[in-house]
């Protein structure tokens, strides 16, 4: 058996090329036959038609087919975020020329760990976080990590705090907090977390007030930019002022809003943000990245002394002081891929008037999507959005009636939504981040969602 075509070196392109021509048909095979948002049929069918394309993983000898049929079927069975009905998460389509990146960076897989494996990757990486860490931080001596997304952001930072306060610190977070800063409290042993009232589903800042009057200790205040439930942005002015009043230190998670930071229109919401100790980001939300593309971006970056390690063999002494770049302290993490490039790639291509552009137009969508619920008699609207997500709901249905509408809309694969729990009720989430999204789309979404009402309490479907 001849040795399997690698992806670099001097033939990688060429057997690349061929390769990729077989992925692109399969991946347009693959969504003609899924045909909408979703594959129909709901967890079963879905499995079992994966089951039945896979066959044998494993087999005794290979399938020189192998990557047509199993692309095909991954295609088949996707949930397509650049399909203008999938809107329930915070799952973007990503652009093209991220994509194409990305693919560079697989084939030749550089790991950020040590300089020799990703020379240039490892200034790129250096110039695209101090670039994006400016953009939140103005001031001073900022800096950013790159993460594998929100997750381990909020739990870097939470590392970082309790390093900063000698090895304690207590989390203090609004009842709308992303689920994984509790998590993050837990994993760090941490004091259990404060948790302050979110009235509306923002944080109260005279509750935070009083909050961290009672209290004493070294404490980290968490706040919010862009909830997942219904992008809501928490009073960033206020709580700031609150912190440095009290000596808190201040994080702010806007792994979804920190996308306004591109665009002129909107970045205003954000007011505010520069005063945090440290700031969450996601490009994979509004920066249209393939997963992952997160970032922690630091107001100091001294802070980030608290990550440094040593191992002889990725950073020994004497290649350091020689001017080895060490790259140990920019991640938790030690073997890690080259997510920077699609950034780079994406922030060189568009500009900020593209991305923001970008952002604009998505904020719009969500805008128009709104006044079609409000005109509509059927539905209810929650509140005017405040980023790309809407908040609806059947008008008079119980939670048990919206639960089944969302449920049946994914089991017949006609569109995606998602679903919130805000003010004691049960609402349909359409998260909107595909900027090709059109009116049609936006109408036809609220139609099939008004269908599935029908057929459901009614018996009929509506003309």
């Amino acid at each position: 058996m001849s040795t399997p075509p690698l992806a670099s070196g001097h033939e990688g392109p060429h057997a690349l090329r061929s390769l990729l021509d077989t992925v692109l048909e399969a991946l347009d095979t693959g969504a003609r036959a899924r045909g909408g948002p979703l594959p129909a049929g709901g967890p079963e069918a879905v499995a079992a038609w994966t089951r039945e394309a896979v066959g044998d993983v494993l087999p005794d000898r290979g399938d020189p087919h192998a990557v047509r049929t199993l692309v095909h079927a991954f295609a088949a069975t996707a949930a397509d975020p650049a399909h203008p009905l999938c809107a329930a998460h915070l799952h973007c389509p990503p652009l093209a020329v991220a994509a194409a990146a990305d693919l560079a960076a697989s084939a030749l897989n550089p790991s950020m760990d040590s300089w020799d494996q990703a020379p240039g990757a490892s200034e790129l990486e250096r110039l695209v976080a101090t670039a994006l860490a400016r953009e939140v931080h103005p001031a001073g001596t900022p800096d950013a990590l790159v993460t594998t997304g929100g997750t381990e952001s909020n739990q870097l930072a939470l590392l970082l705090a309790r390093e900063a306060h000698g090895g304690s610190v207590r989390l203090v977070c609004g009842a709308n907090a992303h689920h994984s800063l509790p998590r993050a409290a837990w994993l760090l042993g941490l004091p259990e977390p404060v948790v302050v009232p979110a009235p509306g589903g923002t944080l109260d800042p005279d509750a935070l007030e009083a909050t961290l009057t009672r209290l004493s200790g070294p404490l980290l205040v968490a706040a919010t930019a862009g909830t997942t439930d219904a992008g809501l942005i928490d009073p960033l002015p206020e709580i700031a002022a609150r912190c440095a009043a009290h000596g808190a230190r201040l994080h702010v998670d806007a792994a979804y809003g920190g996308g306004l930071l591109f665009s002129d229109r909107h970045r205003t919401r954000l007011t505010g943000l520069d005063a945090a100790d440290t700031v969450t980001l996601d490009l994979h939300k509004l920066g249209w990245q393939p997963v992952a593309a997160g970032l922690l971006a630091v107001r100091a970056a001294h802070d980030l002394t608290a990550l440094r390690q040593r191992a002889d063999y990725l950073n020994a002494d004497d290649d350091t002081e020689a001017g080895l770049p060490d790259l140990l302290g920019r991640s938790l993490r030690t073997t890690r891929r080259p997510d920077v490039l699609k950034l780079a790639v994406t922030l060189k291509t568009l500009g900020r008037t593209g991305l923001g552009a970008l952002v604009d137009q998505v904020c719009a969508h969500a805008r128009q999507f709104a006044d079609l619920v409000d005109a509509h008699p059927g539905f209810e609207l929650h509140a005017p959005p405040v980023i790309s997500t809407v908040l609806f709901r059947p008008t008079g249905a119980t939670d048990t009636t919206v639960a089944a509408v969302r449920r049946a809309l994914l089991t017949d694969g006609s569109a995606v939504l998602g679903r919130a729990r805000l003010d004691g009720r049960l609402w349909l989430k359409a998260t909107l981040l595909n900027p090709a999204t059109g009116p049609d789309d936006l109408a036809a979404l609220l139609h099939l969602a008004a269908a599935s009402r029908a057929t459901l309490v009614e018996g009929h479907t509506p003309r």
